[in-house]
């Protein structure tokens, strides 16, 4: 049987999508000539400085600027590279203003007074050709299939055994079941919606633990174990610090604990922008590895390679600057209109979701599919951007669903890509978690859960709530990696981010959330009350204390504390451990003595679904479980919970969608007909999904002894 014939439905990808589009670069070249000298004369006519004298001139020089950036943008760029990858591709627009500069002076009638002058033509260009060109589909998918795809085939080398069919999870963060499924609906993902309709895949809905994000699916679905991870970010006594996940030492702090070695990538698989790396031996944009020298191939040269190719800066600076103005203009459209829950979005987290949304896609599109031309059996990647805009806009506004649809063209860019790959590709697209949506604590209450326990408690109360963009992160950590190796131009990056070579240091964007919460040294004492937010999770710690505090103790120190919290009506339960009861959920009309068994009054759970209980019990029995765990609210009337974050989309706990994520997996590899429950319930099944396309290195080993097929205990059959 041919590979084509063997081939499903989604590795085949789009129609004629694996086909080597038609080229028309002439035609090309003449829309954009003509875009460009266009532009030029409608700069000349707007009131900026720059000024064209004649059409005859704008078309010369639309002609010069082409010729010079064919002829010397690969020399100049090779020199520049360091400034490009520091600044994102952003350090490019220096240098096209520069050639635009250039070409004024040759008195072609084209008249540009300065740099910045330059740089704003250079931008304006950009924006209007790659705008208009997109819009009528001027080649756009043959010009990206010659510069990223054919690139790839060119410049990689397929190794390893090729017979068996390879898995790769396409993750889209924090996208719940129920929007995809209404996506699908809508007409939103018409790549996900074709394989469903077709036949190739299927759609299941599983269900995670209580905290419901990235840190600790990830290490569920990747790991096998998620065990002591109660929340995004937690304080640890015996450490007396903060864990934070989506920082590069307490990422590679976290999976030293859940691996043993054998995770779902572990053959010979790759990690692309993930926070954990299911020990990949091949990893980028990964933060539990961004800080790890002694990975395979050559230390943050994927960014170097991606910002080399011409092709690629300039499409990113203009896809920037495009999203960038979206974001810019629905921030605007929701004031305006007055629509709420909504939150402040200014001009950096513009750029930030820019990251987001276009250059770390961009990157993790063309790394996965050059580990499909490199042959490699198995590879993971997690799309943010879904997750970041819905955090800011809404998880079904207008602007979080213009962002799936570009997920799901990647999706489709990606699965096209296969059919020239060197293996047969089968792709299962899932989420970690979902979100839920609701207008923000303090907006709701006027006060944070922060001022709330500070005007209960004595002593001084630190807070730590961070910085709502989850992006920051990312990007911190992808300059962190580019500053790895022992290269000219990662040195470049490392001079100018401060970083030192030894590969200890990690640099951080935003909010610096350790400084206020470590105790800094042996002699310093840590803060007397921490207060952490996790989406419309937040947990309370009494670091000065020892061990974890019962009830009784808490209440003894801190009187009104518990009564206060459990009250508050934007604060739907709180868990805390009696010394004469045990695990003890309360809410503001009843308790639920979890180790008992038995409710009193109102059952605090009762909202937030059947397996609620069985969730907190299980974080009640972590190792670094907080003194105090609290549930936002989750008013079923109108499916909100209200995050102790300002975040307008948010996860992290209990309530509404944001605990149901999906799989859409090929039909030929099926799921046990009980629901699942918890991501290291679902990573069983992702591995033996392996053993089935012949990976057999993922079989349980026979000294497991009943183990999981990760070494860790497995998830029971009926749930």
């Amino acid at each position: 049987m041919s590979k084509e014939k063997a081939q499903p439905a989604n590795a085949r990808g789009r129609e004629g999508a694996g086909e080597p589009p038609r080229r028309r670069p002439v035609l090309r070249i003449v829309i954009v000539w003509l875009l460009t000298a266009g532009t030029l004369l409608l700069l000349s006519a707007s009131p900026s400085a720059v000024k064209v004298s004649s059409p005859d001139a704008a078309l010369a020089a639309a002609a010069l600027i082409g010729l010079i950036n064919g002829l010397i943008w690969p020399v100049v760029l090779r020199f520049a590279l360091p400034l490009t990858v520091f600044t994102l591709g952003l350090g490019v627009v220096i240098i096209n203003g520069a050639i635009v500069l250039l070409v004024s002076s040759f008195e072609l009638g084209l008249y540009v007074p300065s740099l910045l002058a330059g740089i704003g033509v250079a931008l304006a260009i950009t924006i209007v050709t790659t705008a208009a060109t997109s819009i009528l589909a001027i080649d756009d998918e043959g010009f990206w299939y010659r510069n990223v795809v054919k690139r790839y085939q060119k410049r990689v080398a397929p190794t390893g055994d090729l017979d068996h069919p390879g898995l790769f999870f396409l993750e889209i963060d924090g996208l719940a079941h129920d929007v995809l499924a209404r996506a699908i609906r809508d007409g939103n993902v018409p790549t996900l919606a074709r394989w469903l309709r077709d036949g190739s895949h299927e759609l299941t809905e599983w269900e995670t633990d209580w905290s419901s994000q990235t840190g600790a699916c990830q290490a569920g679905l990747l790991h096998g174990s998620n065990e002591d991870m109660p929340a995004f970010r937690w304080w640890e006594k015996d450490r007396a610090t903060a864990m934070v996940t989506n920082h590069p030492r307490d990422a590679m702090e976290i999976e030293r604990r859940h691996s043993n070695g054998r995770g779902l990538l572990f053959a010979d698989g790759a990690s692309r922008a993930n926070i954990l790396s299911g020990d990949a031996p091949h990893s980028q944009l990964t933060m539990s590895t961004a800080l790890a020298r002694d990975r395979h191939g050559r230390i943050g040269q994927d960014y170097f390679a991606y910002f080399a190719n011409p092709y690629n800066v300039i499409r990113t600076i203009a896809l920037v600057a495009r999203e960038v103005v979206s974001e810019l203009w629905s921030a605007h459209h929701q004031r305006r209109l007055d629509i709420v829950p909504r939150i402040h979005r200014g001009f950096s987290y513009a750029l930030v979701r820019a990251w987001a949304t276009v250059i770390q896609r961009d990157l993790q599109v063309t790394s996965i599919i050059a580990d499909m031309y490199a042959g490699r059996p198995v590879a993971y990647t997690t799309f943010l951007g879904y997750d970041e805009v819905a955090h800011h806009s809404g998880i079904e506004r207008p602007e979080t669903l213009a962002t799936l649809r570009q997920i799901d063209h990647s999706i489709a860019r990606i699965a096209a890509a296969a059919r020239d790959a060197p293996r047969e590709y089968r792709f299962v697209v899932l989420s970690d978690h979902g979100q839920s949506q609701g207008a923000t604590f303090l907006d709701r209450y006027g006060v944070s859960l922060e001022d709330i326990v500070e005007s209960v408690t004595t002593g001084a109360v630190a807070g730590m709530e961070g910085d709502p963009s989850e992006a920051l992160g990312f990007i911190g950590a992808s300059l962190t990696e580019a500053s790895a190796g022992d290269s000219a131009m990662a040195g470049a990056v490392r001079r100018a981010s401060g970083l030192k070579k030894d590969g200890h240091e990690e640099l951080h964007l935003g909010a610096h959330l350790e400084d206020d919460t470590s105790a800094g040294s042996k002699d310093e004492q840590p803060p007397q009350v921490v207060v952490m937010a996790s989406g419309c999770l937040g947990l309370i710690s009494f670091p000065r204390e020892p061990g974890r505090l019962s009830l009784e103790r808490i209440t003894a120190l801190h009187p009104t504390l518990i009564d206060t919290l459990r009250e508050h009506p934007g604060i739907g339960f709180l868990l805390v451990r009696s010394h004469e009861h045990g695990a003890l959920v309360l809410g503001p009309a009843g308790a639920n003595y979890l180790d008992e068994g038995r409710i009193e009054g109102d059952d605090p759970l009762a909202p937030f679904g059947p397996r609620a209980a069985r969730h907190v019990a299980r974080t009640d029995g972590f190792e670094h479980c907080p003194d105090i765990v609290l549930n936002s609210t989750y008013w079923t009337a109108g499916d909100e919970v209200a995050a102790f974050e300002e975040l307008v989309g948010s996860h992290g706990g209990m309530g509404g969608t944001q605990s149901h994520p999906f799989l859409l997996h090929p039909r030929d590899l099926e799921l046990p007909e009980q629901e699942l429950v918890g991501a290291e319930h679902v990573h069983r099944y992702l591995r033996r999904w392996l053993v089935a396309l012949g990976h057999l290195e993922y079989e349980p080993e026979a000294e497991d002894g009943g183990q999981g097929a990760a070494g860790v205990p497995a998830a029971p059959e009926a749930v």
